[in-house]
């Protein structure tokens, strides 16, 4: 399985199958990027139960905007931004939804019960993801991209559209933040 996005003469070869229309060059390309994107939505922070949808969404605009691809970024550097941004969308989502049920369990005067996040995940999965939710939103892209994509600061700096010393300086600071997570480990039922 791959664990990154590639640049390769392979998948250069392949955009330009999708490009020129071959079907069956859509499915390679779904079938090759569905799980790296999938795992990369899930490091930023989307939820199980939203990644179908959220894995579609990036597919949709992949199919939509690839035409247009000039090739003047790494494909690599557009699929993982194209996943930052729908992270963001998801998470911008979830808040208004919050808010809205908070309002709504307020004016009902009553809280409705609370259900309890299953502990089948093990452990160390649920640490990880407990200190990357204490992450803000452009400290996590810069980590995720750094220590789990193994991306360089010039291809962080061009997804997050920062300057490269800005991937830096976040970059400080999400390691800060995320061992101090790990080590005080608390882990708890809900994980953003």
């Amino acid at each position: 399985m791959i664990s990154t996005i590639e640049n390769t003469p392979v998948a250069e070869a392949l955009v330009g199958r999708c490009v020129s229309g071959e079907r069956q060059a859509w499915r390679d390309l779904h079938r090759t990027y569905y799980p790296v994107m999938a795992a990369f939505l899930r490091k930023l922070g989307v939820r199980d139960t939203e990644l179908e949808d959220a894995c579609q969404d990036v597919f949709v605009r992949l199919h939509r905007y690839l035409p247009t691809f000039r090739g003047g970024a790494e494909l690599k550097t557009w699929l993982y931004r194209l996943c930052a941004t729908e992270a963001a969308r998801i998470r911008q989502k979830r808040r208004i939804s919050e808010a809205l049920g908070l309002l709504l369990r307020h004016q009902l005067a009553s809280d409705p019960p609370v259900s309890r996040q299953e502990l089948t995940a093990d452990l160390a999965r649920r640490k990880v993801e407990a200190a990357l939710g204490k992450l803000k939103p452009p400290e996590r892209l810069v980590f995720v991209l750094y220590e789990f994509e193994g991306l360089s600061g010039e291809q962080i700096a061009k997804i997050a559209e920062c300057p490269v010393a800005t991937v830096w300086r976040r970059l400080h600071y999400a390691r800060k933040t995320f061992q101090a997570e790990v080590e005080a480990g608390g882990v708890q039922g809900g994980v953003s």
